[in-house]
């Protein structure tokens, strides 16, 4: 009997060792296929551009397609999901944002995925939101725009790539440190909100600087603030809100995610390439021009990272009584 149980711890030790060099030879040789990315929200929004400039770099260094696939819906709940279900490889992985893993969390409670769901990558870029008006909105600043909120309660609107989202969360946040009253207006992803502001049938937005910053530029909205505590690099000109509404900050931020349980060697490998291609002087100088700064991070301080930014829109959805059933 002793000598078929030592036997047996033989036989199940040499079964581990082998599982154990099977998995470090696959990590070591990941990727050997196309790699797809699911951008949780519409073509043309900032999580989107900054997904495919990444992306376009990583497979240029791995040679190896990455595929950047729209799955929008639900405030980015739809793509977020299906990455939470998708097999734990690597070779599906999620561009999450601010919304879909901070704000989104911290308002509903039933979302169909949780942060356990992932395997937090690398925080890839943060960017303040911005504050952009119609044209045909008489304020032309900050302070001016307040005045005419306070005097005309809910009478303005502002639009969001959707309830419970970050551009959302932001113009809540407005609202409840200015003691001003704005008709919010939920779409589905930036875009078709953007549109609607570009056609004057909404009034403003609190979108992020990356999607509005050109549309700013070529005169067809107005940019009032950055939603930081100081001015962005990528627009000295533009003030920060925090010079009129003081401690007021509303930064957005994207970020790679894979499955839970993808092996810990993919994750940071991962991790490594996107910290990589994230500092390259191309793509920090892009990033840079669409208002974004490139940050790169281990998965351990992105957990951190995204655990610390929850709590911080949860308390402000509890103040501005916002839930999303």
């Amino acid at each position: 009997m002793k000598r078929i149980f030592l036997l047996c711890c033989a036989v199940l030790l040499q079964l581990g060792v082998g599982s154990t060099t099977a998995g470090a030879q696959g990590a070591a040789q990941f990727p050997t296929k196309p790699i797809r990315l699911i951008v949780p929200f519409p073509p043309g929004g900032a999580t989107d551009t900054i997904a495919r400039l990444v992306a376009q770099k990583i497979s240029e260094e791995w040679q190896q397609p990455i595929i950047v696939d729209n799955r929008s819906g639900a405030t980015g709940a739809v793509g977020s999901e299906f990455v939470a279900k998708a097999s734990p490889d690597g070779y599906t992985i999620l561009m999450g944002t601010a919304s879909t893993h901070s704000v989104s969390p911290a308002v509903n409670p039933k979302l169909p995925y949780k942060l356990a769901d992932y395997a937090p990558v690398s925080l890839v870029a943060t960017f303040p939101n911005m504050l952009v008006v119609h044209p045909s909105i008489p304020a032309k600043s900050v302070a001016e725009l307040i005045a005419l909120l306070k005097a005309n309660p809910k009478k303005y609107t502002f639009g969001s790539s959707g309830t419970g989202g970050s551009v959302h969360l932001t113009g809540e946040l407005f609202m409840l440190m200015t003691g001003t009253e704005i008709l919010h207006v939920p779409y589905k992803g930036s875009a078709p909100a953007l549109n609607d502001l570009l056609g004057g049938q909404i009034h403003m937005m609190f979108d992020n600087m990356t999607t509005v910053w050109p549309h700013v530029q070529a005169g067809r909205l107005r940019a009032l603030g950055v939603a930081d505590i100081k001015r962005s690099p990528a627009a000295t000109q533009v003030p920060a809100i925090a010079e009129f509404v003081p401690g007021f900050e509303g930064n957005s931020w994207v970020g790679f995610f894979a499955p839970a349980r993808t092996p810990p060697d993919i994750v940071r490998k991962l991790s490594v390439v996107a910290q990589r291609v994230v500092a390259l002087p191309d793509i920090a100088h892009k990033l840079r021009d669409l208002g974004a700064e490139g940050v790169g991070s281990t998965p351990d301080s992105f957990t951190a990272f995204v655990q610390k930014d929850t709590d911080k829109w949860h308390k402000v959805a509890a103040a501005a009584r916002v839930t999303v059933d």
